[in-house]
C-alpha cells in the first residue's frame, strides 16, 4: 500500500488524485489540502438547486462534482483531507456502513485526541468535539475500490460556506450560518488560535499517516508518477466540463442542509388553498429546534403565529398532531384556509 503526502495541491488535484488512483485500481492513503478555494457537490446533487453559481462565478469560486455521496461543502487550505482507497474485496473492508465509519474513523479520532481534543465517533459518519461536529466524511465507491474521504477541520469560514450555498431567502441563510456556527468546530475553535503554530499541517500529516500505518500496516511512500498524473489527466478533461458539473441530480421538493449527525435545517415550501406557507426548521437529534413560520396566509390573531412557533420547538414530530390540536381549541387562533394536516405537512412532511 502506498502514501501520498503531497501537502499543498491545485484545488482540483485535491479531488482528481483519489479518483484517479481508485480507477487505476491502487490501495493508497492520500493526504492533500487545495491551493486555493473551491465548491464541492455530492454526486446525486443538482448543483444548481444547491449552489449560488452566480455568487461562485463573480467571486472566482470553482465548483467540482465528485463522485462521492453527501453535501455542498466549502473546502480551502485550512481543511487537511485524508483520502482513504482500498480495493472492495479487501479484508480490511467492513460491509455494513457503520462498522465501516467506526473503524476508518479511529485513526482520526486518535489524531485529535492525541492533540488534546476529546473527540468521539457519532453515527453515522461524525466526529465530534462536545456537541460539534469536528471531521467531514463520506465514503463511495469508484471503481473497483471503496473510496473513503475526510478532514482535519484546522480553521473554517463560515461565512463563505453559508454564502456559496443556494438558499430561498436570507432569513434561511442566516439560520443556516448560525446553526452551523454552533454545531461545527475547528482545531483553532478548541484550542485557540496558538493551535495552528504548535499543529502545523505537516505536523498533522504526519500524525494521520501514523495513524492510520498503526491500523493498516506500513505504506510505501509514493508521488505522482506518469501513470497517476495521465490518469488525473483524463479525469481533469471529464470532470471540469460544464456538462458533467451541470448533470441533473435527484430532484427536491424541499431544502435540506445537513450541519452535523442528527442536526438539519429545513426549509419546506406548501401552497394550501389558504395561501402559501413557508417553514424554516431546525431539527436536533429527532426534536424540533428553533422553528420560523411565515407566508402570505392569513392568521388571527397575528401574533397566533408564534405562539404555535414556541409550542412545536423542542417538541417531537411524532406529538405534533396533538399539539396542534390543542394549540387551535387552546388559543381560539384562525387560519382560514390553512389547517392542521397543511402544518404536518409543512412540518413534519404529513406524518
Amino acid at each position: 500500500m502506498q502514501i501520498y503526502n503531497l501537502g499543498k495541491v491545485p484545488w482540483d488535484e485535491s479531488q482528481l488524485i483519489y479518483h484517479a488512483l481508485a480507477r487505476l485500481g491502487r490501495e493508497a492513503l492520500s493526504l492533500v489540502s487545495p491551493a486555493s478555494p473551491y465548491v464541492c457537490v455530492g454526486f446525486h446533487q443538482d448543483v444548481e438547486q444547491e449552489v449560488d453559481l452566480d455568487f461562485c462565478r463573480a467571486n472566482h469560486v470553482p465548483v467540482f462534482r465528485r463522485e462521492v455521496g453527501g453535501g455542498a461543502v466549502y473546502l480551502d487550505g485550512d481543511q487537511l483531507f485524508f483520502q482513504l482507497i482500498l480495493h472492495k474485496d479487501n479484508p480490511q473492508v467492513p460491509r455494513r456502513k457503520e462498522t465501516f465509519y467506526r473503524k476508518f474513523l479511529q485513526p482520526v479520532m486518535d489524531v485529535y485526541r492525541f492533540i488534546g481534543i476529546p473527540a468521539e465517533y457519532r453515527p453515522i459518519n461524525d466526529l465530534v468535539a462536545g456537541s460539534r461536529k469536528i471531521s467531514g466524511t463520506g465514503a463511495g465507491e469508484i471503481g473497483d475500490s471503496v473510496v473513503f474521504v475526510g478532514n482535519l477541520i484546522v480553521d473554517f469560514n463560515y461565512e463563505m460556506m453559508t454564502r456559496v450555498l443556494k438558499v430561498p431567502d436570507e432569513k434561511f441563510r442566516d439560520k443556516v450560518h448560525k446553526t452551523l456556527y454552533d454545531n461545527v468546530s475547528t482545531i483553532r475553535r478548541e484550542l485557540g488560535p496558538d493551535a495552528l503554530a504548535l499543529w502545523p499541517e505537516s505536523r498533522l500529516n504526519a500524525l494521520l499517516a501514523e495513524a492510520f500505518q498503526k491500523m493498516l500496516g506500513p505504506m510505501r511512500p509514493a508521488d505522482k508518477d506518469a501513470a497517476l498524473i495521465e490518469e488525473m489527466d483524463a479525469l481533469r478533461k471529464r470532470m471540469l466540463t460544464a456538462k458533467w458539473l451541470h448533470q441533473k441530480g435527484r430532484r427536491m421538493e424541499a431544502r435540506d442542509v445537513k450541519i452535523r449527525a442528527g442536526v438539519n435545517v429545513l426549509h419546506r415550501v406548501h401552497k394550501a388553498p389558504g395561501g402559501l406557507m413557508r417553514a424554516d426548521v431546525e431539527m436536533r437529534d429527532g426534536r424540533f429546534g428553533r422553528v420560523h413560520l411565515s407566508g402570505d396566509f392569513y392568521c388571527f390573531p397575528e401574533e397566533a403565529i408564534h405562539w404555535l412557533e414556541k409550542r412545536v420547538e423542542n417538541a417531537s414530530p411524532d406529538s405534533l398532531r396533538q399539539i396542534l390540536t390543542a394549540f387551535y381549541s387552546e388559543t381560539g387562533a384562525e387560519t382560514p384556509g390553512i389547517g392542521i394536516d397543511d402544518w404536518m405537512l409543512i412540518l413534519a412532511e404529513g406524518k
